[in-house]
């Protein structure tokens, strides 16, 4: 099983807490941290996963249950609106970021924010959270990486300039969180609430490029 490198500076610390307080005589404190180590190995394991070959594909930028599918104004989208797709991500669900298509990095700004409930429609715009725009032929995509009442901490390695493909890594969130990925109006939605997604691989819609028109049609 391939960990997230970052997670090795957190799964260590707490195997070495746990030999020592085996070494101790503290048998029991040693099985809590031990179990918490294991479960931690867990939580940072980095599956590999192939992007579905369709064009225009625009795949889930992570692990969990979808529970937001809305129209929603943002003036950076053409006629200001776009459709917002949430995705609740439980501390038992993978946690790496994916790029949700292939594009150049236009921007990250990461927004200082509170620790609410990830499950909490309100932490959507009230918690510390990293905005990630992508630009692609059929117009703007942004990811947002939103922390939750458990994660603490939101990694994203990209920098302005950067071009990703669909499926790469950009990162991840230690522990309960959500990620919300935002498009044109013009996208055919594969989705719909209530839905289970896998980072990299499902489809959440299909874009409306230039070679292919309208996502509808």
């Amino acid at each position: 099983m391939k960990v997230a490198s970052t997670g090795w500076k957190i799964i260590i610390p707490i195997f070495l807490l746990s030999a020592v307080c085996l070494v101790s005589g503290w048998n029991m404190a040693a099985g809590i941290a031990l179990l918490v180590g294991l479960y931690v190995l867990y939580f940072f394991r980095d599956p590999e996963r192939v992007p579905p070959d369709v064009p225009g594909a625009l795949v889930s930028p992570a692990d969990g249950k979808v529970d937001t599918v809305e129209v929603v104004d943002y003036a950076d989208f053409p006629g200001g609106r776009a459709i917002k797709v949430g995705i609740f991500l439980s501390i038992f669900d993978v946690h790496i970021n994916r790029a949700p298509c292939e594009g150049r990095i236009v921007d990250t700004k990461y927004i200082p924010g509170k620790f609410l409930n990830a499950m909490s429609k309100k932490s959507s715009s009230a918690n510390e959270s990293n905005l990630i725009a992508f630009e692609t032929d059929a117009g703007p995509v942004f990811v947002k990486q939103i922390a939750g009442m458990i994660a603490r901490r939101i990694i994203c390695p990209l920098r302005r300039g950067n071009f990703v493909k669909r499926g790469q890594r950009i990162g991840l969130i230690c522990f309960g969180s959500r990620t919300e990925a935002f498009f044109p109006t013009e996208t055919e939605l594969k989705v719909k609430p209530g839905m289970r997604v896998m980072g990299g691989s499902t489809i959440l819609g299909i874009l409306a490029t230039p070679d292919r028109g309208n996502g509808h049609n």
